[in-house]
């Protein structure tokens, strides 16, 4: 570690101990890297608090990557992760605080920056009843995380995305040409746009968390609750960016045909009570109506990106490319 490193993380780590009254920090455990080697979350014990044994830290490292795992390590791409960053400290410092036990989120202990890294320390999920990650879920399980999608896009509709994405999603169709210029499939090629602008002129508009991937996704030990992590690309857009990214994560193609409807509609009755809790003055039925209509052209959205950004990939499927071909049509009517 050099000088400079060391200074960082002294600092940090004295303006944790502040923030928490701890006596000292012990490192636990590197819990991951971040993607592309952009910096570590790593969990660390508190000697001395009252309140909490142990946070999170996510260490960001601003300075240009060597590799990415699938090539697309250009300048550009570069560029988009520096962003998402930024916007991640915005989200917890500006917006956070708006998220109840309904859209439950880590809470956010401090922020901090030094030049090229940045460092957030967050509540330790696992600790607060949280601890549980899965790979594949029960229908309950699905109906915890919508529940949460629902009641985060119903916290924030009608807000205006300040210092976060414009459009939130890590696909959205500007932060991504070079993927769009690699897809061979040219009538998804030529309607990119256009599905682009249905989505971006939607008359009712939310924060979207933009990563809503299983994944991203802490369960409690029953799997009736849940907390979501990650918010590099929460922004402006449709919640049906995120249903539909969340859906196609855990599904395969069989499943994602069967349970569509019991999906949309177990969102939409939640979201509807969400809205009147909040009272928000929103007309539950017109955004449904809505919002239904614009599910497989959310979905085809990310189906865009990924026969662009990884041709290969699982989530590739029939029921995809079905979805896909009916917007297709109907753009072309």
């Amino acid at each position: 570690m050099s000088r400079v490193e060391k200074a960082m993380n002294d600092h940090f780590k004295s303006l944790i101990l502040k923030k928490t009254g701890a006596e000292s920090l012990v490192e636990i455990e590197v819990i991951q890297t971040l993607w592309s080697g952009y910096g570590k979350i790593m969990r660390y014990g508190l000697v001395g608090c009252q309140e909490m044994d142990s946070i999170i830290v996510k260490q960001v490292e601003l300075s240009p990557q060597s590799s990415h795992p699938r090539g697309w390590g250009t300048d550009f791409s570069h560029q988009r992760k520096l962003r998402s960053y930024q916007v991640e400290m915005a989200w917890y410092r500006q917006w956070s605080s708006y998220c109840n036990d309904t859209c439950r989120i880590a809470s956010c202990l401090a922020l901090a920056c030094f030049e090229d890294s940045h460092f957030m320390a967050l509540e330790d999920l696992d600790a607060s009843g949280f601890p549980e990650r899965k790979t594949s879920v029960t229908d309950e399980e699905i109906f915890s995380c919508l529940t949460w999608l629902a009641n985060f896009h119903a916290t924030f509709i009608g807000e205006k995305p300040e210092q976060l994405w414009n459009t939130g999603t890590y696909w959205h169709l500007q932060t991504r040409p070079d993927e769009l210029q690699k897809l061979t499939d040219m009538p998804l090629k030529k309607a990119a746009a256009h599905i682009d602008q249905i989505l971006s002129n939607a008359r009712f508009q939310t924060f979207v968390h933009g990563d809503a991937k299983l994944a991203n996704f802490c369960f409690s030990s029953d799997g009736k609750k849940v907390a979501a992590v990650d918010f590099q690309y929460v922004g402006g857009g449709c919640g049906m960016k995120d249903v539909a990214y969340f859906i196609g994560s855990c599904l395969d193609e069989d499943q994602c045909q069967a349970k569509e409807k019991q999906v949309l509609d177990h969102y939409f009755q939640v979201l509807r009570e969400a809205l009147e809790s909040r009272k928000k003055l929103v007309d539950g039925e017109q955004l449904e109506q809505e919002w239904r209509t614009l599910f497989p052209v959310a979905w085809t959205d990310f189906h865009r990106f990924i026969k662009g950004w990884s041709p290969g990939h699982w989530k590739i499927n029939g029921y995809s490319e079905r979805l896909a071909q009916k917007v297709i049509a109907g753009l072309n009517k």
